[in-house]
């Protein structure tokens, strides 16, 4: 379990990375169904990218070594389920947003405690510690 789990950690942290990238490149635009905005809104885009190519970064990190990194790995799951719940907080006050990103709400909700227990199952089973 432990040798699946840490590139599967590792590719969460990659792909985080590669939307920040995208991002800052493009800006907004990069957002499907996005209409252009202000540079204020621009700019806010860009900013919240870089943090969470930062969020990719920690995700990486921690997948180098899960033995020892899980409690900081645990926090960074829980700031990534708490933007799955302010998602819903968004749907709840605005509406549901396009089909894409409602899947991307979903994983945000599921992917946490899924790594969560997958983390927990791994490492508490006793199996050797060469993942």
């Amino acid at each position: 379990m432990k040798a699946e789990l840490k590139p599967l950690i590792f590719l969460f942290g990659a792909i985080c990375i590669l939307i920040s990238l995208i991002h800052i490149a493009v800006g907004p635009s990069a957002i499907p169904g996005s209409i252009p905005v202000n540079a204020t809104m621009d700019s806010e885009d860009r900013f919240y990218a870089t943090l969470f190519g930062g969020f990719g970064a920690a995700v990486i990190w921690c997948s180098q070594d899960l033995a020892k990194r899980g409690g900081p790995l645990f926090f960074l799951l829980i700031v990534f389920f708490a933007g799955g719940i302010s998602r819903g907080i968004s749907a709840w006050q605005v509406g549901l947003p396009n089909s894409f990103f409602q899947f991307l709400w979903a994983l945000e909700l599921l992917l946490p405690p899924l790594f969560w227990w997958w983390y927990n199952k791994a490492y508490a089973s006793g199996e050797p510690l060469n993942g």
